[in-house]
């Protein structure tokens, strides 16, 4: 008999143990520091399965641990394991899973015994080629439950304290206090947006798995604005998360005022599998997040935040209106110089085999492939031609994998009305276009 579970950003499993698979400190230390990448405003921390170290993003917004990718990590055994169905955010249909139990996770001095994870099989389902890292999994709930956790966006540091008055006072010190809900194994708090000069109360969700500043679902009190565009979200369980971005007057949490953030709003479609909390309304996530240093405290129902350098910053996207993405690897020949001593008898002789000698080398690497993988509508890149599926031959004259995917990123999002040019191959054809990066909000 094939089991059915729903599993999405917001995962919730009601038959599982409390208490199960949390990660715990290790020889009875006070706190443990484990170094991370942010990309694309996502957290993306190591951790050992099973003694095999994969790449996880943290995601406050799940409550199991899932994991996908594996074709290159056949290493990784896996125990008790059984066929179900997962479903999620997408529009798509649920998709074939495993789960498996009795596994150890550890990372820097954290260790979680008897965690379950939740396996994806179908390989299409892969975050790497979005983010331009190998990542193999998420976790979320099992992660934070029982300590206060750290993130200094900064730093690029999560620091795990085990739960003690000492630090307590510190945090209560330093940081602004704001009180959240923990529902169904996730933080929600309370923030307050301001559309049309209205001021919302605004229930959201704390999403550090989610890349966006904030996320609405659009209901009687909050509408998209006029002002706005169709885009691609991001990816879920099921498929594409499509929808629309804008901007609104303002968001505030406690304290803490955003003026014209640029907000999400996901399609109907892309949501009608997450099952909502009482009064949820959205989620906030990196694009904010990142603004700060935080500390979650899921026992005591607090989240402490401490501005950074990073807290005025405007509110960005992507101008161009292409979503770029991993396809494979090339081979690509580099020249490389070499540093050579040259002996010679007298001075006429080390001219001469200067003259005669060429001083570097070539050599093989494997470099990135990159393609768009969507063109939004009425955006500058589909205005000049641009279309899914082209490759990218170069970026302003310069070859695409000398640049990672998060610099390319970065500077399709740039504040300035820059000129970009590209030159992609489409049908063994390579093509040359030319288009401005213009704010349409």
């Amino acid at each position: 008999m094939k089991k059915y579970i729903v599993l999405f950003f917001g995962l919730f499993l009601p038959f599982l143990l409390f208490g199960q698979g949390d990660f715990l400190l290790e020889n009875n230390a006070t706190k443990a520091t484990i170094p991370f990448k942010l990309i694309n405003n996502l957290v993306f921390i190591p951790i050992k399965v099973n003694g095999v170290e994969l790449n996880f993003l943290l995601d406050s917004g799940v409550e199991e641990t899932i994991l996908f990718s594996m074709e290159e990590k056949q290493e990784v055994s896996f125990n008790n394991v059984e066929k179900i169905k997962l479903r999620g955010l997408g529009s798509e249909e649920e998709i074939e899973g495993l789960k498996s139990t009795k596994n150890i996770l550890e990372t820097h001095g954290l260790k979680s015994k008897d965690h379950m994870v939740f396996i994806i099989l179908d390989q299409s389902f892969n975050l790497s080629s979005h983010i331009g890292i190998p990542v193999n999994g998420i976790i979320g709930y099992k992660f934070f439950r029982n300590n206060f956790v750290e993130i200094n966006y900064q730093k690029r540091k999560i620091i795990v304290h085990a739960n003690n008055a000492k630090f307590e006072e510190k945090l209560n010190r330093k940081f602004k206090k704001v009180p959240i809900t923990i529902e169904k194994s996730k933080p929600y708090i309370m923030t307050t947006a301001t559309v049309n000069n209205q001021e919302i109360p605004a229930k959201l969700l704390i999403d550090i798995g989610n890349s966006d500043a904030f996320w609405i679902f659009e209901n009687d009190k909050i509408k998209l604005p006029n002002k706005n565009f169709p885009d691609f979200l991001g990816k879920g369980f099921s498929g594409d998360i499509e929808g629309h971005r804008a901007k609104i007057d303002e968001f505030s949490i406690d304290e803490f005022d955003f003026k014209k953030p640029i907000v999400s709003f996901p399609d109907s479609a892309s949501v009608r599998n997450v099952k909502m909390v009482p009064g949820r309304i959205g989620s906030v996530g990196g694009e904010v997040l990142k603004r700060f240093t935080m500390v979650l405290d899921y026992k005591g129902k607090k989240l402490y935040l401490k501005k950074n350098s990073k807290y005025g910053e405007p509110f960005t996207y992507n101008k161009s209106g292409i979503t770029i993405q991993h396809n494979g690897l090339q081979w690509v020949q580099e020249t490389v110089h070499l540093e050579t001593v040259q002996v010679a008898a007298t001075i006429d002789e080390l001219q001469e085999k200067d003259k005669n000698n060429n001083n570097f080398k070539y050599k093989f690497a494997l470099k990135p492939v990159y393609e768009i993988v969507n063109v939004r509508k009425n955006s500058a890149a589909e205005k000049c031609g641009l279309r899914k599926d082209d490759v990218i031959v170069s970026i302003n004259n310069a070859q695409p994998y000398k640049y990672s995917l998060e610099q390319i990123n970065n500077l399709l999002k740039s504040e300035d009305d820059i000129w970009i040019n590209l030159e992609v191959e489409r049908n063994s054809v390579v093509l040359k276009f030319r288009f401005k990066l213009e704010d349409e909000l």
